[in-house]
């Protein structure tokens, strides 16, 4: 798998977890130019981006989000797509200008227990957000 095209903007995210399933919906709800695609991380695609930006994608510690070819992680990533989908929600864009070591410390431990916070098994892609599936 080649990087996304630079106007291809894509969240790679885990199925499997309710935090990142429930992100891919709200960006599907309120990202009303419809710019993002979307990947499931434990999909070959997803494994494949995964690797191709230096993470494990048997951990999938966190989400993937390409904006304008860049490539964001951690809160970094929740913060490109807040920007990316404008107001009101661009509001938390500055998350991603904060120190990455603090963000990132308070990112990774929500990633580490997003299971015992939330189910691990989702209910099934609503249509718009299967729709806006790259694979």
């Amino acid at each position: 798998m080649s990087a996304p095209p630079p106007d291809q903007d894509l969240i790679v995210f885990d199925g499997a977890c309710l935090f990142c399933s429930g992100f891919a919906r709200f960006i599907v709800r309120c990202d009303r130019k419809q710019r993002f695609r979307f990947v499931v991380a434990q999909s070959d695609t997803g494994r494949a981006l995964y690797r191709r930006y230096g993470l494990d994608p048997d951990l999938m510690e966190t989400n993937i989000v390409v904006v304008n070819g860049r490539a964001h992680v951690r809160m970094r990533a929740f913060a490109a797509a807040m920007g990316t989908i404008g107001w009101p929600w661009a509001v938390f864009q500055p998350l991603g200008w904060l120190p990455a070591g603090l963000t990132d410390r308070l990112y990774d431990v929500i990633a580490r227990n997003r299971y015992r916070f939330g189910r691990r098994a989702c209910a099934p892609p609503s249509p718009e957000l299967r729709a806006r599936f790259l694979e």
